[in-house]
């Protein structure tokens, strides 16, 4: 999509898994791309990737769980692009995976920080150079259980789903400044999270989860075409009209373009048109 050819896009959790095929989706229709993760090799080999293809990168080794750091981070993507048109919130972690009561306290706490917390620090650091300049979009993304019941992953679940009202609430709080803020939900992916849920195995993750891991190593799971497509629509100026939004890859996103959405659905609850 032309329109975000030259904008300014920064993507947490950018060195691996759905952010890095982000970025490198981002790169190639011409963005100029702030990758960050807290992996230093990894955002080199993000980096190098995107280099090699001729994009445009700039590497920010930051941790989302500090709002110093991500505040520090903005400010070098600004000095270095000159502004901040797309946040792409990545970053995340899947946490324990078992029973709530087998799972240990501390790791439960850390999703939730990682993954929410994360979320919303990033929003902090990038919408003050977006509000501004009164133009911004911000494209966080849900995740399996976000909108419906996942046990034995009871902290990533509820993560997700308090991003997804998170992302309705500041929507609404930044919606007169221009700034349009959605969920995008990325379908399944093969990546580090597939093979935690293997190696966890049916007793703590249950039978569905182990049979949906499988497919998706077998098969890669959603294609990275379809992810990039929605991210770059979500991110263009065709999409100014919706906001506080969560939108499923599978969804049929093509038409929201020509009409608007109504209050009711595509939110929390996923009520969706019949």
């Amino acid at each position: 999509m032309a329109s975000n050819k030259e904008k300014s896009v920064l993507i947490t959790g950018a060195g691996r898994g759905i952010g890095k095929r982000l970025a490198l989706g981002f790169a190639q229709a011409g963005a100029r791309v702030a990758l960050l993760a807290r992996s230093q090799a990894e955002l080199d080999l993000a980096k190098l990737e995107i280099e090699q293809a001729g994009g445009k990168a700039l590497s920010l080794r930051a941790d989302v769980r500090d709002p110093g750091q991500m505040t520090a981070a903005v400010g070098t993507m600004l000095a270095a692009f000159g502004g901040l048109d797309v946040l792409i919130g990545a970053a995340g972690i899947q946490g324990p995976i078992g029973p709530l009561l087998t799972t240990p306290p501390k790791a439960w706490s850390e999703t939730i920080e990682t993954n929410l917390i994360g979320a919303v620090n990033a929003c902090r650091a990038a919408l003050p150079p977006m509000i501004e300049k009164r133009s911004g979009k911000i494209i966080l993304l849900s995740g399996g259980g976000s909108a419906y019941s996942r046990p034995n992953f009871s902290a990533y679940a509820a993560s997700k789903a308090a991003v997804l009202r998170f992302v309705e609430c500041l929507a609404d709080e930044v919606r007169d400044h221009n700034v349009q803020v959605n969920s995008m939900a990325p379908g399944a992916a093969y990546s580090h999270m597939t093979d935690e849920v293997l190696h966890a195995g049916e007793e703590r993750a249950g039978h569905k989860e182990i049979e949906d891991a499988e497919r998706v190593r077998i098969t890669g799971g959603m294609a990275p075409e379809k992810q990039v497509q929605l991210a770059l629509f979500l991110a263009s100026e065709r999409s100014n009209h919706i906001s506080g939004r969560l939108i499923h890859v599978n969804d049929d996103w093509k038409r929201f373009e020509q009409e608007n959405i109504k209050p009711e659905l595509f939110t929390l609850r996923r009520v969706q048109k019949i």
